[in-house]
């Protein structure tokens, strides 16, 4: 593709997911999963050669989902849902982290994270809102995990320890206190203590926040540590580049009990990245870092000092398309039907891929929450590439959805369902047919004051709107006499 930039890439991390955990580790990674981490190590191990640059291409055009698409949706976040209803502890409603799919009633794995946890509480809201779970059901569930987050899981100053068994909540792996894992449960907490009308759980949703000592974390440095293991004190390495990051500076600096200090949202790099003559903040990271963040926080319509991080996202996912359509030329399944890449399973473990510029060795592999986790961004791109994968790869769909990852070249299909990743097309599918992810968190006020407090403003964008949305979907059924 012209315009390309072209990277030197370090060798491939594979293995299993621990396996990975420890390989990164020794590469002088911090000890949270891959994606905690591998954007600060790729960008002190890759140098950027830039190309230069023609005409560019046209973004693609702006367009909304049909009736169609809506029913689609409909049938994946059902099936997504029960995931997050039938992979947790009753009990301690933390969250497996993964789980074979094809054999979901006999899953025997006993790994939960907070991360999933988190990803879960908001399934909860969405099932309950879709009519997929009763008010009765989810609410027992919700008390159930809040009740145990506050009283018995283990935690540091307010943080929790990435991995814990699905039964107990004991620490598994040795895992570390995680500061972004522990963030995207606070943003399931935030989500239930609007959504569900009930005193109990908005008082212990209230105490779980506030307990987080954002101030421990920040004590040394503005730039906040990947965790603290309770054998050897924080860890070394930063949240220094953009990515995942953001949720997490917008949590603390919107504390009321324990803020972080305001120059903290100033603190982390935003890097500027060109491809087809396409220009973004992004980092040397798979495309979820555009994803996380945005699953929660409404950044529609506003802008710090820096960007528009909604329409940032929007342009990563577009270069992302680009990038697979060029990597055609090598893996022809990679099409405008086919296309996404992002950390996830493979034939060889789980790996660290995507781009650009090129990461990992990627293979042809394509992993339906690349695309799924950026529905709002580009919404009719995205649905071209969901609905061929349900269509013409029936094993790429599993009792939860979506498996992890496939390769048609290889015709290899995983077992597994990885909860983060199932857990961002839910949000994403659910934000880009109502908003209501984005509008339930809104309504805290820990999230009006830590946007506010990091300089955003409003202003008038040029992509839609929710409103224009339901415009859209209004004159659709004029059309077609409904």
């Amino acid at each position: 593709m012209n315009g390309e930039l072209k990277f030197k890439t370090p060798g491939l991390v594979s293995g299993t997911r621990r396996d990975l955990l420890r390989k990164l580790a020794g590469l002088g990674l911090s000890l949270p999963f891959a994606k905690s981490g591998i954007a600060s190590y790729l960008a002190a191990s890759m140098s950027p050669i830039p190309e230069q640059h023609t005409t560019p291409a046209p973004p693609p055009a702006k367009t909304f989902l049909s009736p169609d698409d809506d029913a689609f949706l409909e049938e994946l976040e059902r099936t997504t849902v029960c995931y997050f209803w039938e992979q947790a502890s009753p009990i301690t409603g933390l969250v497996k982290d993964r789980c074979n799919a094809r054999k979901a009633t006999t899953d025997n794995a006993v790994v939960a994270s907070i991360a999933a946890t988190g990803f879960g509480l908001t399934a909860l809201c969405i099932g309950e809102k879709r009519g997929f779970i009763s008010l009765s059901e989810a609410r027992t569930r919700v008390l159930n995990t809040l009740r145990f987050l506050w009283k018995t899981l283990p935690n540091h100053r307010g943080f929790f320890y990435h991995f814990a068994h699905v039964n107990t909540g004991e620490r598994i792996w040795d895992s570390e206190i995680s500061s972004v894992d522990t963030a995207l449960l606070l943003c399931g907490i935030l989500c239930c203590r609007q959504h569900f009308e009930n005193s109990e759980i908005r008082q212990l949703c209230r105490d779980i926040f506030d307990r987080v000592d954002w101030t421990w974390l920040s004590e040394d440095t503005t730039l906040l540590p990947h965790g603290w293991l309770p054998e050897a004190g924080f860890l070394p390495y930063r949240w220094d580049y953009y990515s995942e990051l953001m949720m997490m500076y917008l949590l603390g600096m919107g504390s009321a009990a324990h803020p972080l200090k305001i120059e903290a949202w100033d603190a982390w790099k935003r890097n500027i990245f060109e491809y087809d003559g396409l220009r973004y903040i992004g980092s040397f990271a798979p495309l979820f870092v555009h994803q996380y963040s945005q699953a929660f926080f409404d950044f529609r319509g506003k802008r710090d000092r820096y960007t528009d991080y909604f329409e940032n996202s929007a342009i990563a996912t577009d270069v992302h398309r680009r990038f697979c359509l060029e990597l055609a030329k090598q893996f022809p399944d990679y099409s405008d039907d086919l296309w996404g890449i992002t950390a996830s399973d493979s034939d060889r473990g789980y790996v660290v891929w995507g781009g650009p510029p090129a990461m990992g060795p990627i293979d042809g592999t394509v992993v339906p929450s690349a695309a799924g986790g950026s529905l709002p961004f580009l919404p009719q791109p995205v649905m071209r590439v969901l609905r061929n994968i349900r269509n013409r790869y029936p094993d790429a769909w599993s009792t939860y959805g979506f498996v992890n990852a496939f390769n048609p070249l290889k015709n290899w299909y995983d077992s597994d369902v990885v909860a983060i990743d199932t857990g961002i097309t839910l949000l994403m599918a659910e934000n880009a047919r109502s908003s209501f992810i984005w509008d339930t968190f809104m309504k805290n006020r820990e999230a009006i004051q830590g946007m506010q407090r990091a300089g955003f403003k409003t202003y008038q964008p040029q992509y839609p709107t929710a409103s224009d949305k339901s415009e859209s979907r209004a004159a659709l059924g004029r059309q077609s006499g409904s």
